[in-house]
Formats: structure tokens, C-alpha cells, sequence
């Protein structure tokens, strides 16, 4: 009779356990089926589809002339999150690298200013992003093989990609930063956003005041001259982008730079 019950506690047991195991593995290949369907939906979404969520979020919470609510943002984290997460498991797809370059652009600027948002949000209220302590080495995302922080996406990828006009859709949270478009950038239309993002910073006198002869320009000019003068000067630059013909010999100052939060 014991060794009855025995074999009968033995066998549930055993029975349970590769009913347990079975239900895992089964859990597993699930989870393996699910990341392989990602995997392919990844390969055939376009670069321009990665951005619809971003796109959403900017419509809905920055007004056309750049300032932020912050608090709608926070309010929306989760789905902020959610496309930050996106865009980390787009980093680390096989066919990253075989993007263009007009793709990895608006990749790189919508993903700056996306961490952007998220760093003031994590903080917010402020009324500065120089409230926080080092916000440009802060080391916060780390999702899939995504582990970057500002200044690396701005200095070592973006400013590599001999494109100066990213100085004016890259925004920092700040009243004298570019506007923050309400719109993502797209690879499609990704010239013509960087042109009007330009002519937009350009042509805002609280930013830059120019006249033929003489100049007050934001401190971007300043601090990355180099990027500038990469086919000409900094008049050089600008003069393709406004109206006014200023002279080379015009003289150049800077203006005061304010930040305090964009919103």
C-alpha cells in the first residue's frame, strides 16, 4: 500500500512538474516567436513609420512656435517611453547600418530630442535644464544595446555627419534653443524640414538680429563655428538662408544666451 502511495505521489509529482516544464517551454517559444515576428515586422517598417508615435506625442503636446508642455508630456510618459524603447531595438537591428544617411539623421535628431523631453520630464517641475546636474552626461537610457547619452549622440554621431543644419533641429529645452518642431523629423522630407528648421531659427530676431553690415547671432554660431565653415564661412552659411545679403566684412556678435525652459 505505501509503496502504492509512493509511486502515486511520485507519479503527480513528476506528472506536475513536466506539466510545469511543458507550460514553460511553451511560454518560451512563444516569447521566441513573438521577438522573431518583431524582427521581420522591423525589417519590412519603414524609417519613416519608427517615427509615428513621436510624431503623435509633438502634435499633441508642442505648439507651432516650439514651447513645450511638459507636464502633457509627463502625463504621456509611458507612450514617450514606449517610442524611446522602439528606437533602441531599431538601434540594434541587423539593418541599421544599412540605412541612408537621410534615415540615421532624422534616427539620431528625433531620438536627441525624444531623450531630451524624457530628461526634463524625470525632473520636472525645473525651470532649467542646467538644473540638473550634468543633463548632457546623464546615462539614463539603457534599453536593448540603446546606452548613450547626449553629448555622445550630439558630438560623436551627428556632428560627424557633415550636415551643420542639425544645430537647429536638435533642441535642449531652452528659450534660446531652436524650436522644437511639432512635427518628427522623416527621411523623406528631411531636407526640407532641416531648410525651414534654419530659416525659422535664422529669421527669430529674439535669436539672431541681422542686418547687411552687422550681426548679433546666437551663440550656436560660436560654439560650433567649425561646423559651419566646413564649405565657406559663417556669413557664408548664413547668406544662403536669408533674405538679406550680408557682407563679408560684416561685424559679428553674440547674444546672450537664456535657458530657461522652452515652455
Amino acid at each position: 500500500m505505501k509503496c502504492f502511495m509512493y509511486l502515486f505521489i511520485f507519479s503527480w509529482t513528476f506528472f506536475g512538474f513536466s506539466q510545469d516544464l511543458e507550460q514553460k517551454k511553451e511560454k518560451a517559444n512563444d516569447s521566441i516567436k513573438q521577438v522573431d515576428n518583431f524582427n521581420q515586422e522591423l525589417k519590412k517598417t519603414t524609417s519613416n513609420n519608427i517615427h509615428l508615435l513621436w510624431d503623435e506625442l509633438l502634435k499633441k503636446y508642442v505648439s507651432d512656435n516650439g514651447n513645450v508642455n511638459y507636464e502633457g508630456f509627463k502625463s504621456d510618459h509611458k507612450k514617450l517611453l514606449d517610442y524611446i524603447y522602439v528606437l533602441s531595438l531599431v538601434n540594434k537591428n541587423e539593418n541599421f547600418n544599412k540605412l541612408s544617411k537621410n534615415e540615421k539623421l532624422a534616427y539620431w535628431i528625433n531620438l536627441y530630442n525624444a531623450l531630451t523631453v524624457d530628461l526634463i520630464v524625470r525632473n520636472y517641475p525645473i525651470k532649467s535644464i542646467k538644473d540638473i546636474k550634468n543633463p548632457w552626461k546623464q546615462r539614463l537610457w539603457k534599453t536593448a544595446n540603446l546606452s548613450y547619452n547626449l553629448d555622445e549622440i550630439e558630438h560623436d554621431i551627428l556632428r560627424k555627419m557633415n550636415e551643420p543644419r542639425i544645430h537647429f533641429a536638435i533642441v535642449c529645452a531652452s528659450i534660446s534653443c531652436p524650436k522644437l518642431q511639432n512635427k518628427a523629423f522623416k527621411a523623406n522630407t528631411l531636407d526640407a524640414q532641416l531648410t525651414k528648421a534654419t530659416k525659422t531659427f535664422l529669421t527669430d530676431n529674439t535669436k539672431n538680429e541681422i542686418t547687411k553690415n552687422q550681426l548679433k547671432l546666437s551663440k550656436i554660431f560660436k560654439w560650433f563655428s567649425k561646423d559651419f565653415e566646413t564649405n565657406g564661412t559663417v556669413i557664408d552659411f548664413i547668406n544662403r538662408y536669408t533674405t538679406t545679403t550680408i557682407s563679408e566684412d560684416a561685424k559679428i556678435n553674440y547674444k546672450d544666451y537664456n535657458w530657461n525652459l522652452n515652455e
